[in-house]
């Protein structure tokens, strides 16, 4: 019986050449490893260039070009019910002004006037309501007639919802004036 040692007495094949010092083996490996060095001006003007491409991406964004939309306000009958909503002025979108209104009511000490903020939130809300449920049915109606072909879901919802928004705050920006023609 012969042992593995034997037939293999020589030993390891040898690599040719000594090994290397225990730091010069991490420093090249550190350098390696690290990406390519670039200098403050190289990271300076990569850094202006994607803040400019942002920039602009933004700013076609709210001017409504269809290439920089989301898909959720892509198409045509998206824009359809942008402009329709932005051609009118709804009971939503002064809402948030309402509620700056009746928190200036509360902090007055006397309970008619808390009543009375808490009475016109309420009220406010509920015409909202209303009128965002009329608005739907109308916006699909309008879709429906305009661009036959295409699918209504979702799009009372979606009218409804910028109809909620300050006119300033809507995005992108409204493309119409109150009162126009759609």
């Amino acid at each position: 019986m012969t042992s593995s040692t034997d037939k293999n007495s020589e030993g390891p094949a040898k690599k040719g050449r000594p090994t290397p010092k225990r730091k010069d083996s991490q420093a090249a490996t550190k350098v390696s490893s690290l990406a390519p060095a670039s200098t403050k001006a190289e990271k300076k003007r990569s850094k202006d260039a994607t803040r400019a491409a942002r920039l602009a991406q933004r700013a076609a964004y709210l001017r409504g070009e269809e290439s920089a939309l989301p898909l959720r306000d892509r198409g045509a009958e998206k824009k359809f019910v942008r402009n329709y909503i932005d051609a009118r002025r709804s009971i939503g979108e002064y809402f948030l002004p309402v509620i700056g209104f009746v928190l200036l009511l509360s902090l007055i000490p006397i309970g008619a006037f808390a009543l009375a903020g808490i009475v016109i939130m309420y009220s406010v809300l509920l015409f909202s309501i209303v009128d965002g449920f009329f608005l739907a049915r109308k916006i699909k109606a309008e879709v429906a007639s305009r661009f036959p072909d295409k699918n209504t879901k979702g799009l009372g919802l979606y009218g409804w919802l910028r109809s909620t928004q300050m006119r300033r705050m809507r995005a992108p920006k409204p493309q119409v004036k109150t009162g126009d023609k759609v």
